[in-house]
């Protein structure tokens, strides 16, 4: 090995044990998970950008396995083997490799091969509380790493789930709507078709089929669509099952005889997602954008309010973060707050650390239901390329 890349892991290994030992002596346990995990849940839960990413092979067994393209699923997985329910409070610790694909090739700030150290919380009754802990320790790390500055970004994804129930529409196109979050020209073109009557229309099936299929009986519909595509001599080719084109179709009748969504309603959401501002000012302004509509947003709001007072109490300095309603990081198993790091030598593109709520993911994995969890991870290898570019 080169004397310069001895001297890299070296850094990194005495990097690693200082961030753990902030993370020790806060209370947390410190856990080796597994690199090698079952690809099918992974790719199940992550999200389609890092889906695409993700190593996957086959071992002699025909297993689909996978290389961990984060350290989150994997503590999850452990945490459940030891609480099957996932209800017990705990607290986690790890650092070690994850492994991602590089469409654009690997570099020093995007390798395949990086280090993440980081906690997960699970259990906590106090959720703003525990987001505000995790967050508070992060920085606390990074600042006893001795990185000189950075900047915060916030969102809350908790808000924008708020709005959405709080809006007049079948809970379907709620559904489809926080599906297309992350990715935004697919959300800005389904928002157009539900404000459109004709794009809400079926098409390229016989109107008496259409008018037939009811979502009040599954099987009934079922039968009507395997007799159309038998009369029509079209085979089930490809991965999509009958009960899956069936469920298509019925959604598809169904939006085509809901109203499309009012233009104010429309333009309500899309304001939303466009709403970019100082972190201490989002929620007077959320409330400005709302106050025309009536809704209520009292509950994600105050948390939200509640959640930067605890920051504050915790010593993170909020005055310089921003709030982007947009943000919701790049793994679609966030369902609250979510944040990022970012330190000036690297740009957004590249953030030193970044995490967020995921209430959903533990039951993902296995859980019998829901259990709040929070959690953040610090990319080593772009921390030391931060305090390598610092140093005299």
């Amino acid at each position: 090995m080169p004397a310069e890349a001895a001297q890299n892991v070296e850094a990194l290994a005495a990097q690693a044990q200082r961030l753990m030992a902030t993370f020790l002596r806060a209370g947390y346990e410190q856990i080796a998970p597994a690199i090698i995990q079952p690809a099918g849940l992974f790719l199940d839960v992550v999200g389609e950008a890092l889906r695409a990413r993700t190593y996957v092979f086959t071992d002699p067994d025909g297993e689909e396995l996978c290389l961990r393209p984060d350290l989150t699923v994997p503590t999850c997985r452990l945490h459940l083997a030891r609480h099957p329910t996932g209800s017990t409070r705990a607290r986690y610790c790890y650092s070690g490799p994850a492994f991602r694909y590089q469409p654009g090739g690997a570099t020093s700030a995007h390798p395949s091969e990086f280090r993440q150290a980081g906690i997960e919380s699970f259990a906590a009754v106090d959720l703003e509380e525990d987001d505000a802990a995790v967050l508070a320790l992060i920085v606390e790390a990074l600042d006893e790493a001795g990185i000189p500055q950075f900047r915060l970004r916030l969102g809350d994804l908790g808000l924008f789930a708020g709005l959405l129930d709080a809006l007049a529409m079948p809970q379907r196109w709620r559904r489809r709507l926080r599906h297309h979050f992350w990715r935004p020209e697919a959300f800005r073109a389904e928002l157009a078709r539900l404000t459109s009557r004709d794009a809400l229309k079926v098409r390229g099936l016989p109107r008496a089929l259409v008018d037939a299929l009811d979502p009040a009986r599954p099987e009934a519909a079922q039968r009507l669509v395997e007799a159309h595509l038998e009369g029509a001599g079209l085979e089930l080719v490809g991965s999509r099952t009958l009960p899956e084109i069936t469920d298509r179709l019925l959604a598809e009748a169904a939006d085509a005889r809901e109203e499309p969504l009012a233009p104010a309603t429309a333009a309500l959401i899309e304001g939303y997602t466009g709403l970019k501002s100082p972190a201490r000012e989002a929620a007077d302004r959320i409330e400005a954008l709302i106050g025309p509509h009536t809704l209520d947003l009292q509950a994600p709001l105050a948390a939200f309010r509640r959640r930067l007072e605890l920051l504050e109490g915790a010593g993170v300095d909020t005055r310089q973060a921003t709030f982007a309603a947009e943000f919701g990081r790049n793994l679609e198993y966030y369902t609250g707050f979510v944040f990022e790091i970012i330190a000036p030598a690297l740009g957004p593109g590249s953030p030193v650390a970044g995490g967020g709520r995921y209430d959903s993911l533990l039951a993902d994995v296995g859980a019998p239901a829901r259990v709040p969890a929070v959690g953040s991870s610090i990319h080593t290898e772009r921390l030391l390329s931060v305090l390598s570019a610092e140093a005299p």
